[in-house]
């Protein structure tokens, strides 16, 4: 199981974003000079983040990307299906079965219930996680993932709060 360079930058794109101040938006060089990712690639991921409706643009000398609305209204798992997909999604056995047509595992599988259980997980998680979240510190995100259902989040300079 890996995450992809996709995924991985454009998230890093985005939080860059989501420290602008109100009014205040980012072109595509200067994101690709902040997170050291070339303007190809920053553009290919900024086209995706538009797409999936976290960022607006704006064309002309003033112009530039935003977040198109509060880093607490962008979870992470939004993100992450946007970029890449899900770890486990809902045709993975078809597309892995075999020589066949369908699984030979397709009425009882035990893999399959360890996946979904997994998928379910990694859900669990990451949609319960904003950009404002990842705002914070490494010490503060652990006490925000370990809390018990979100009840902690990131406020900026006002620290985590229950």
């Amino acid at each position: 199981m890996k995450l992809s360079s996709q995924e991985e930058y454009g998230l890093r794109c985005l939080l860059h974003m989501a420290r602008l101040k109100d009014g205040e938006s980012l072109s595509i060089p200067e994101i690709s000079r902040a997170e050291g990712l070339s303007v190809p690639n920053v553009a290919k991921l900024m086209r995706l983040l538009r797409l999936g409706g976290f960022v607006t643009s704006v064309r002309g000398q003033s112009g530039g990307y935003t977040l198109a609305r509060p880093a607490a209204g962008i979870s992470v798992g939004a993100v992450m299906d946007a970029l890449g997909g899900r770890f486990f999604g809902p045709r993975f056995c078809e597309r892995h079965a075999g020589l066949e047509k369908i699984c030979a595992r397709s009425n009882d599988c035990a893999i399959r219930i360890l996946w979904t259980t997994m998928q379910d997980t990694l859900d669990s998680v990451l949609r319960r996680v904003t950009l404002k979240d990842l705002l914070c510190n490494e010490m503060e995100m652990t006490q925000i993932l370990h809390a018990p259902t979100a009840a902690v989040t990131y406020n900026g300079d006002a620290g985590l709060q229950a």
